[in-house]
């Protein structure tokens, strides 16, 4: 996939192309649904596909306090680089970017910019241009104006329509596998290894505390088993991908008030992760974070923790 952010640096391979535009947040089953489509129809028609988004969030933008990301920037950008699509624009979103027009959006961006000969969408495409005007409708107009096809995918869902919105909600609530049934993987979240309280050490279960800037939406306060990968080592290294039981939470047993993720790697403590980039991703959330009196009672529940994550984790593949 190439990527890039400057429209007048289009590659000539790129255009004309079937393109598609959102923010793709999560890359969650419905947009990939949406991308595949994109990807049929450019093979069908001989052309490239290329998806459009932007770099920030527009809710970043307007309402910067209202939003946590689910796969913020480089994650989102990984993730549709998995999805099969030949480029990726990310357009510098600005507040100057969102006066213009729908017209003007689409016509600069898809016909003079990638020479579009089909645009495909989610039935729920709408809000793009100044207003939040532009829908579906605005597409079909301006697609029989400039010459392009508009092709609609209806909404999907399995009970529950796939959106980006649901999966923060289940996430907010520590519903794991609801989230991941969205998702059509498990939540990650990215970072490197910082020096924590080293308690965790002390108490015999020394863990790889994500830096505060790490990226990915934080889940709610629990115990989750789950996967913690070396980014940095080969895919085919075995001590790349590595079984864990991942902490979200300010440790209320010794009154914390900063609230960590954390991971521990099941029965290690050979390691050395500090400064490393991790990913850990959450396949199952365990209890929520809980208050104990003693020490000793933590111990217990760490042990029980622990022997939970290793059943939960044995009978599944890492993705």
């Amino acid at each position: 996939m190439h990527r890039w952010t400057d429209p007048a640096a289009t590659p000539a391979g790129l255009r004309p192309c079937v393109a598609t535009f959102g923010n793709f947040d999560g890359v969650h089953l419905g947009h990939r649904a949406v991308l595949a489509r994109l990807v049929a129809e450019a093979t069908e028609r001989g052309l490239p596909s290329v998806a459009v988004t932007f770099d920030p969030h527009p809710a970043a933008i307007f309402h910067p306090d209202t939003l946590e990301l689910i796969s913020p920037g480089r994650l989102r950008d990984e993730l549709l680089g998995t999805t099969g699509i030949d480029g990726l624009l990310v357009l510098d979103f600005t507040e100057e970017f969102a006066q213009q027009t729908a017209e003007e959006f689409i016509v600069h961006t898809f016909v003079e910019t990638l020479g579009v000969r089909a645009i495909v969408v989610g039935e729920d495409a709408r809000g793009f241009g100044r207003g939040y005007t532009g829908d579906v409708g605005t597409l079909s107009a301006l697609g029989a104006a400039h010459g392009f096809d508009v092709i609609v995918l209806e909404d999907l869902g399995n009970g529950e329509r796939w959106s980006s919105s649901a999966v923060r909600r289940h996430l907010a609530a520590g519903e794991i596998a609801e989230a991941s049934a969205i998702l059509g993987r498990p939540h990650r979240m990215t970072g490197t290894v910082v020096h924590g309280a080293h308690r965790g050490r002390e108490l015999g279960y020394p863990t790889a505390n994500l830096s505060p800037d790490s990226l990915g939406l934080v889940p709610a306060d629990g115990v989750y088993a789950g996967w913690l990968t070396r980014v940095a080592k080969a895919g085919d290294d075995p001590e790349r991908t590595l079984p864990a039981a991942i902490s979200v939470g300010t440790n209320p047993t010794f009154d914390g008030t900063l609230r960590t993720v954390e991971a521990y790697v099941l029965d290690r403590t050979d390691l050395d992760l500090y400064d490393e980039e991790v990913t850990v991703e959450f396949v199952h959330r365990i209890r929520p974070t809980l208050r104990f009196d003693s020490i000793e009672e933590l111990l217990e529940a760490m042990a029980g923790d622990i022997e939970t994550c290793r059943q939960v984790l044995a009978s599944i593949v890492p993705s």
